[in-house]
């Protein structure tokens, strides 16, 4: 990553890192010496196993932190722990979301739709997001390069649906990218060293998507280590007029 080049031992949080591109992403990272200190969050202990091992293994480089996206009193009680240790953190990038659980589905059909679920996906996938940029200012607020990524969707983009459904998924997709456009501007303001985006992942072999990959190609199927290769890549050639933006896994803007 070109911008922590700049940096003298950069400080990273990963958001929902339990499993997934999260706990990718905190494997791949815990393997460059550019990184001096590595938060990771988890939802719950019980599922979170691989990663507090990792802890173990890697500490005190690695602290596991419990955190429900949803409740904002956690976020605000995380980020001051966090900054008691350091007053700068230099890449957070936010993994959190959902698709299916239980009863919570991809609704086929407007039949399907209710106000619970649409409730869910909100909380989780979009309202989560930006109270952690609420809380995160303080740590961006520093003069060395930083970037706050959190994990979108294609599916989110408005001017790129035409086939319908999904209407949670697609809908708390459209308000996180809007929430972090905005979230941009305000950040320009006043932690102007800070990019903020969106990032598309792909099709990623995850158990949010293992229940939906039987039509999708095998080379449109990404492995989680090559989904973190390939956004940590788009992450690196950010430049500091690409705050606010929606990209694709291979670099491209993606439309609203």
């Amino acid at each position: 990553m070109s911008f922590i080049d700049e940096i003298n031992r950069a400080n990273v949080l990963i958001v929902g890192a339990s499993q997934g591109i999260g706990l990718g992403f905190v494997k791949k990272l815990l393997q460059d010496d550019r990184i001096a200190k590595i938060y990771a969050t988890y939802r719950q202990k019980d599922s979170a196993s691989e990663l507090i091992t990792l802890e173990k293994e890697y500490s005190p480089r690695l602290t596991c932190l419990s955190l429900d996206i949803t409740d904002e009193l956690q976020i605000a009680e995380i980020l001051q722990q966090i900054n008691t240790e350091t007053n700068r953190l230099h890449l957070v990038i936010n993994c959190v979301g959902i698709l299916h659980e239980g009863n919570l589905q991809p609704e086929k059909s407007l039949r399907q739709l209710n106000s619970e679920n649409l409730l869910r996906y909100f909380h989780i996938n979009s309202i989560g997001a930006v109270l952690l940029a609420k809380h995160l200012l303080p740590c961006f607020q520093h003069n060395e390069p930083s970037v706050f990524a959190s994990i979108s969707a294609k599916l989110g983009s408005i001017g790129d649906n035409q086939l319908g459904g999904w209407y949670g998924y697609r809908a708390s997709k459209a308000a996180l990218n809007m929430f972090m456009r905005t979230v941009a501007v305000e950040y320009g303001r006043s932690c102007p060293k800070t990019t903020v985006v969106t990032l598309h992942p792909g099709t990623t072999d995850t158990r949010l998507s293992r229940p939906f990959q039987k039509n999708v190609a095998a080379e449109k199927l990404f492995s989680i280590e090559r989904t973190v290769d390939q956004l940590l890549a788009v992450i690196a050639q950010l430049q500091k007029g690409d705050s606010g933006k929606f990209f694709s896994w291979d670099g491209t803007q993606l439309p609203w």
